[in-house]
């Protein structure tokens, strides 16, 4: 393994003489961030080399809008909130659904299943389930949503917050700011949508494309890969990740998504109005959706607490670059969402490299 990591490493380094210029990619995934820092693997690099952390965690790229409704829905009486762990200390303009526990029905789940059973088990409340997560967890959601309309379960509802990796990757491109010379593309949603969904980032944007597991080896070949292509200058569509990642993907999965959800526009937390980005459940299943049982609308509002998660979502700055880093924000009080979740930016920033990174 050392051989082909240090063999990575010179064609890393080669492809950075070759360029002349800096190579920035961007990591689109969160656990890869974290495992990045976690494996060192950014103080092996060559200095040509930058890795941009993109919007691959699914909590930090929920725009605020939807935190707020989220802590209105909280406030009703007649509701029960499940949610996923990561989402409960998330900051909203009402504090959050950690600090509203005391008086709010709140309950942490660890699946969609168990947002379903808590529906069953307290038929005198509706059960609000914050869907949130990319292709990856959808299809559960998507699975739950049709037991429900096959037991007639109608205090159950969610409230989607699925997003859709690609749309977010064409529109960080579409930006004529933005500094991408490929991604390091996520192994988790790749398993699902296949990594041949990532085919047009490069017919279109001519920018390289590699699926990588999360071991350090993968990381490491996957960089390897993107440098090697970069320096030829013949970006291609390729997967590290044959293990788990196919071409195709799993198409049962994508199978139930499109059964229950179709993608409309919606906002991300950075990038703003993104189009067909976003999973709305489909009419016949309307009244498992928490918007159209709620008449929610979702209104976007400016963050005014000086946090710059946007700016870090977008690969635009680092973590230390924001002022309120490890001062004013930190993991035991986050103000902003890259600093709550574990697949966090900040939070990994914090964690494991703020010790070696200087403030720039």
């Amino acid at each position: 393994m050392l051989e082909r990591i240090e063999k990575a490493k010179d064609q890393m380094t080669a492809a950075c003489e070759a360029m002349g210029r800096p190579i920035n990619i961007m990591e689109v995934c969160g656990t890869h961030t974290v495992s990045i820092f976690r494996n060192g693997i950014r103080s092996v690099l060559p200095a040509g080399l930058r890795l941009l952390s993109g919007p691959g965690c699914p909590v930090c790229v929920t725009d605020q809008s939807y935190i707020d409704t989220v802590l209105r829905l909280a406030d009703r009486d007649d509701l029960l909130i499940a949610t996923y762990g990561d989402m409960i200390r998330v900051p909203g303009r009402g504090g959050s659904l950690e600090t509203k526990r005391a008086k709010a029905a709140v309950r942490v789940v660890l699946s969609s299943e168990d947002a379903l059973q808590l529906a069953r088990d307290n038929p005198s409340k509706v059960v609000v389930f914050i869907a949130v997560g990319f292709e990856t967890t959808a299809p559960a959601t998507a699975v739950v949503v049709k037991e429900a309309a096959a037991d007639s379960l109608e205090n159950f509802c969610i409230f989607s917050g699925h997003k859709l990796v690609v749309p977010a990757m064409r529109a960080l491109l579409s930006d004529k700011n933005n500094n991408i010379d490929a991604f390091l593309c996520p192994g988790h949603v790749s398993a699902i949508i296949g990594y041949g969904a990532f085919g047009e980032i490069v017919d279109n944007f001519g920018r390289p494309c590699v699926v990588a597991g999360f071991e350090a080896l993968q990381i490491m070949e996957g960089l390897a890969e993107i440098c090697r292509q970069l320096s030829c200058g013949e970006p291609e569509l390729k997967s590290v990740y044959t293990a788990v990642v196919t071409r195709d993907g799993n198409t049962a999965a994508q199978k139930i998504i499109d059964e229950c959800f179709e993608a409309v526009d919606g906002y991300w937390r950075g990038l703003g109005k993104i189009k067909k980005s976003t999973l709305r459940l489909r009419d016949e299943y309307g009244r498992f959706d928490a918007v159209q049982r709620f008449g929610l609308h979702e209104i976007p509002a400016e963050d005014t607490t000086g946090c710059r998660c946007g700016e870090v979502l977008c690969g635009l700055i680092e973590p230390p670059q924001c002022s309120l880093f490890e001062r004013a924000c930190s993991p035991e009080m986050p103000v902003g969402a890259c600093m709550v979740s574990s697949e966090g930016a900040c939070a990994a920033w914090f964690k494991y490299g703020r010790k070696r990174e200087c403030r720039k």
